[in-house]
């Protein structure tokens, strides 16, 4: 009898138990995806976090939780991470840089893609016959146009060994904004009177190759095009060039960081913050109304102090060391 009833007693606590809703779990998820561990895009990371932060939301206050994925430069790893996202279903997906930005857009429709350190929609070839992007797009993009204050900046810095400016460049032909960026320069050299060399380079493994054969033309400077392929052999192209005494002028200041003489770009901390901005918006609204990608708000003019003086190259007043 006394079983009986602690048996009794045990269905009915079971019972109790499975008509309770089970407790879901309402913290917003945020996932990000960097494509390559890089120097010079990393603070865009910081910047988006920091911003979320500034607006109330954080970790530490357990209000959000950021699941970091870094693809190392693998694009079947890229992948896998953002079908990860997508079948988790997080609340958002941070991306960086283009390559993270495209692959995430291509993979959902519905998940709001906050990018940063990537270009326009139709740079990323996903503008649609309506001449819109994506409506899951959000974030901070940017166009080409400061690429040719960049490159139009370099006869300020030096003059040509011969009777015409030689500039070297590589890009990356799987990478639609490169070569876009690379046809852009090519009119602007002409219309400067620089003769412009590009050399493809479509692997960081081919970078000592390609960068070798591209000294070969006696070039006089070196143009790092902002592309993925340049960032992760960065440190190879600068070797090769210093070794034949080339200085390398670009339009990411986070390559200025990293040797390059000066630029004129964004400031990456900056894209990530405002990223982070629009991200905090959504979340605290629970809704995209308002929102769309806007382009990057704040570029800067800077200058490696030390590259400068290994080149004896007068640096225009306009310009400021980065530190």
């Amino acid at each position: 009898m006394k079983t009986l009833k602690l048996l009794s007693l045990f269905i009915l606590i079971t019972v109790i138990c499975s008509c309770k809703s089970p407790t879901k779990n309402t913290t917003p998820v945020i996932g990000f995806v960097d494509a390559f561990e890089d120097a010079s895009i990393a603070p865009a990371r910081t910047g988006f976090v920091d911003a979320l932060k500034k607006n109330g939301f954080s970790e530490d206050q357990k209000n959000i939780k950021i699941e970091y994925r870094n693809a190392e430069n693998s694009i079947p790893t890229l992948t896998q991470i953002v079908n990860y996202f997508v079948s988790q279903k997080v609340d958002l997906i941070a991306t960086c840089p283009t390559l993270s930005s495209i692959t995430a857009l291509q993979k959902t429709k519905t998940i709001p893609v906050f990018v940063m350190v990537s270009p326009t929609a139709k740079l990323m070839n996903l503008q649609g016959a309506d001449g819109k992007g994506p409506s899951n797009l959000f974030g901070v993009v940017e166009d080409l146009n400061y690429i040719d204050t960049s490159f139009s900046s370099i006869p300020k810095f030096i003059k040509p060994k011969a009777s015409k400016l030689v500039v070297g460049m590589i890009y990356n032909e799987s990478e639609p904004q490169s070569v876009d960026a690379k046809q852009r320069i090519e009119s602007l050299a002409n219309k400067l009177n620089i003769t412009l060399i590009a050399l493809p380079l479509n692997s960081s493994a081919d970078a000592q190759l390609v960068t070798q054969s591209l000294l070969g033309n006696n070039i006089d400077a070196f143009f790092a095009n902002p592309d993925n392929s340049v960032f992760t052999s960065f440190e190879t192209i600068l070797k090769n060039c210093d070794q034949k005494k080339v200085p390398i002028f670009t339009s990411e200041a986070g390559l200025v960081q990293r040797g390059a003489v000066a630029a004129f770009g964004a400031d990456i901390y900056q894209w990530g913050y405002q990223a982070g901005e629009q991200a905090a918006q959504f979340l605290k609204n629970h809704s995209t109304a308002g929102l769309q990608s806007e382009m990057v708000k704040i570029r800067k003019r800077v200058y490696n102090v030390a590259a400068a003086n290994k080149y004896h190259i007068t640096v225009p007043s306009n310009f400021t060391a980065i530190k």
